[in-house]
């Protein structure tokens, strides 16, 4: 766990805005799950104007991997419907820069990269159902552990929109039966942050050929009485920028979301 993650976790970020203020200060540079409890986070995309179109349509063709709960007006900044004062340039923990498909970099903040062409799409994030697996007494075991959580590239297709394609990534919670049950039908009702998973048990189903290796993320424990779930994951849009190859874009480093001000129970379609 790196230094700005265990700052988190030893001295809790309780609101939103706190925590996009430690991450804006340069205090908080780690994951965030666990954060805000309360609160929506939300996975990030930044992409120019001249794919900005395409992506939104990649975005509603795969509300799975891709629910998009906000985005930014070209070249603004600020979104003041997810936080009165939320600057996307400085709010996430951690971003990656990637140039013609490639991740070039991961930097603290963006504010010497923004351009007036671009527009931010903020997409729902996983870390607010697992709110609710809690409440309900569904077990973590990245929380648990203390990791990030565990993310795949599958073989699963996403739908195409322009030069957006690529494989479906998702997240990963180990869990008995039963509560696996109960998952599916807590998270059912949550389409606007992934809702029920896309995939339980046997991983090579999905084309993961090794469960301790995840492409994102961190490995987890997973006992032989537990079926590995899988969710559809908002770092999606990161294996898509990959195999579309844009000349520039912008993403939050996995894990490290932005948190807003929309409250997790507004989410819930039940």
């Amino acid at each position: 766990m790196n230094a700005g993650a265990a700052f988190a976790l030893s001295r809790p970020l309780d609101g939103p805005a706190e925590v996009r203020h430690a991450a804006r200060a340069g205090r908080l540079r780690g994951q965030t799950s666990g954060l805000a409890p309360g609160f929506v986070q939300a996975n990030l995309a930044i992409l120019p104007s001249d794919v900005a179109a395409d992506f939104l349509r990649f975005c509603q063709r795969n509300p799975k991997p891709c629910p998009l709960i906000g985005m930014s007006e070209p070249g603004d900044p600020m979104l003041p419907d997810l936080g009165a004062d939320l600057d996307i340039r400085t709010d996430v923990p951690r971003y990656r820069v990637w140039r013609d498909g490639e991740l070039a970099e991961e930097v603290d903040d963006i504010r010497d990269l923004w351009r007036d062409d671009l527009t931010a799409f903020l997409i729902g994030c996983s870390f607010s159902f697992e709110e609710a697996l809690l409440a309900d007494d569904v077990p973590v075991r990245h929380i648990a552990e203390g990791r990030n959580v565990p993310m795949y590239r599958t073989t699963i297709p996403t739908a195409p929109a322009g030069p957006f394609h690529g494989p479906l990534v998702v997240s990963m919670r180990p869990l008995k039966a039963a509560d696996a049950i109960r998952a599916v039908q807590i998270t059912s009702r949550l389409p606007a942050v992934h809702g029920a998973p896309v995939h339980l048990g046997d991983p090579s189903l999905i084309g993961i050929r090794d469960i301790t290796a995840p492409d994102y993320g961190e490995a987890v424990r997973v006992e032989p009485d537990e079926l590995p779930v899988f969710w559809a994951c908002g770092v999606t849009p990161q294996s898509v920028i990959a195999a579309a190859k844009p000349p520039f874009a912008i993403t939050h480093a996995p894990g490290c979301m932005l948190v807003t001000d929309l409250k997790n129970t507004r989410l819930s379609i039940l």
